[in-house]
């Protein structure tokens, strides 16, 4: 499928079309129309490569391109984290440069616990598609292992893990959290970029640091603790507020901070999402003089666009995407059967939203 016939479906220029399937980082001024085009892309199985063109000549010696899945296992959609969807732009940028296809889109909706007969587990397959047909029938369609597909995907749950396996041949995660070696995975330790921020704020003169986040079996929260013990400062269990990591709970935790007697001089957020909405809620707050320094993990694009700017820990998502990849392919060559984790380092980016602490 040629580049001018996306550009006709999106209603859009050829060269804009090639300018967004060829920079991931590239944003068109009309709202919505990069997704668009990818969307489109992906519809039409469009390959800018010369597997493509053999395949469209009807070549019998190129082999099927390679598909893989995306399997979102925090959220249900790229909308709700904004970390992932940024990652999932270098994993398009990846797979077009590596010949492949971008599969399914999944979520745990999708990726379904069968409890019925243990001997029978096997993972339910939905399409958008499936789901439609489904609404009129009591049997959901049960697919067994795809072939020629992988799968990358993110924190995954422990009992999802043995049926993401019988699904696919070729599995690879990205994360903070590194599992025990359940299959390949990319990572950037939470736990150590936690620390960093931590220490930062340690530095700057914080002691009275709050911590919003996941609190599960979370590597970010490890890493907060052990940065307090560190530098023996007790942990004060008033400081450390549970969340599922979303701006909005950001902006509602702030609230109730602000409204304590006993508030923090800094704020650790697990991610900048949240950070995003803990510095909204501040702006907003009529405490005059109350001014937490905020410091967060990801280095999404929204968070050079904040006020004041966010001071966070860069995970580098675009290597993190290219060596995702590269492990699948290379599980497809038979290269290697024991698990792989590569681990890649993070960065603090300082900027406007911490400052010395007076106290």
């Amino acid at each position: 499928m040629s580049i001018k016939k996306i550009a006709e479906l999106a209603g859009t220029s050829p060269a804009t079309v090639s300018r967004v399937l060829s920079t991931p980082d590239h944003r068109c001024q009309t709202p919505g129309l990069s997704e668009s085009i990818w969307r489109i892309a992906k519809e039409l199985h469009y390959l800018p490569n010369t597997a493509a063109q053999e395949l469209r000549k009807g070549s019998t010696t190129c082999p099927a391109p390679f598909s893989v899945d995306i399997f979102l296992t925090r959220f249900d959609s790229l909308d709700k984290d904004p970390f992932f969807r940024e990652l999932y732009v270098y994993i398009q940028d990846e797979l077009q440069k590596n010949g492949c296809l971008l599969g399914e889109m999944l979520s745990t909706v999708d990726i379904l616990h069968t409890n019925a007969d243990s001997s029978s587990h096997i993972i339910p397959y939905k399409t958008p598609q499936l789901v439609e047909n489904e609404k009129n029938s009591h049997t959901p369609a049960y697919i067994s292992r795809k072939s020629n597909t992988g799968l990358i995907m993110g924190k995954c749950p422990p009992e999802l893990i043995a049926f993401a396996k019988k699904r696919y041949s070729y599995i690879t995660g990205i994360d903070r959290n590194p599992t025990n070696y359940e299959y390949d995975e990319v990572i950037c330790s939470g736990e150590s970029a936690a620390k960093t921020a931590v220490e930062y704020l340690i530095s700057l003169g914080h002691k009275k640091i709050a911590y919003i986040g996941d609190c599960t079996y979370e590597s970010r929260y490890i890493g907060y603790y052990q940065a307090l013990l560190n530098h023996r400062i007790p942990l004060d269990y008033n400081f450390v507020y549970p969340s599922t990591q979303t701006e909005s709970e950001g902006f509602q935790i702030m609230n109730r901070i602000l409204t304590s007697n006993n508030r923090p001089t800094a704020v650790f957020c697990a991610n900048d999402c949240t950070a995003i909405g803990v510095l909204k809620s501040i702006k907003m707050s009529k405490k005059r003089g109350y001014h937490p320094s905020v410091i967060s993990i990801d280095n999404i694009r929204e968070s050079e666009h904040t006020s004041p700017l966010l001071t966070t820990i860069n995970i580098p998502k675009k290597q993190m995407a290219h060596l995702a990849l590269m492990l699948l392919l290379d599980q497809r060559k038979g290269e290697h059967k024991e698990c792989v984790r590569i681990e890649l380092p993070s960065r603090l980016i300082k900027r406007d939203s911490c400052s010395y602490s007076p106290y």
